[in-house]
């Protein structure tokens, strides 16, 4: 078994995501406090301080909040990395709709799923998903391959 030592990285991550947050939607209060400028922003600002509180909550009642449950090595956190760098850079020529669906499925296979039909699955589901809602949602037109912008 490994020795746990301090870690206060998850810590300053999780607080410092709050503070964002607030200051967000602080700020968008302060600039206009209509229902239809705060009717996104609002309920996912409760969502993410809501995930955070129970974060940190749940890591107050296991004892594990300045612990790191574990340690991934560099050689395993620096493909992921690259990945979503070429996530990134492909946006434009591939699309938001096809880049986030093959970006999902390697995300999958290089963190270990070998089951082809979740990979498949739940990388064209939630990837398309996630850019019909966005398409949607956003006042400007972004680049999709796939689905009608």
């Amino acid at each position: 078994m490994s020795e746990c030592k301090r870690d206060y990285g998850d810590f300053i991550v999780l607080t410092g995501l709050a503070g964002f947050t607030l200051w967000y939607l602080l700020d968008a209060i302060r600039v206009s406090a209509t229902p239809q400028n705060l009717l996104l922003i609002l309920p996912l600002a409760i969502i993410v301080l809501a995930i955070i509180a129970l974060e940190l909550f749940l890591r107050i009642k296991h004892g594990s909040l300045f612990r790191s449950s574990e340690e991934e090595p560099l050689h395993k956190t620096l493909p992921v990395v690259g990945l979503f760098a070429a996530y990134v850079l492909s946006l434009e020529t591939l699309g938001f709709d096809i880049a986030t669906v093959v970006f999902l499925a390697l995300f999958l296979i290089l963190k270990g799923e070998r089951n082809w039909w979740l990979v498949g699955g739940y990388s064209v589901a939630f990837g398309l998903s996630v850019a019909l809602f966005f398409s949607q949602m956003l006042p400007y037109p972004m680049t999709l391959l796939l689905l009608p912008s």
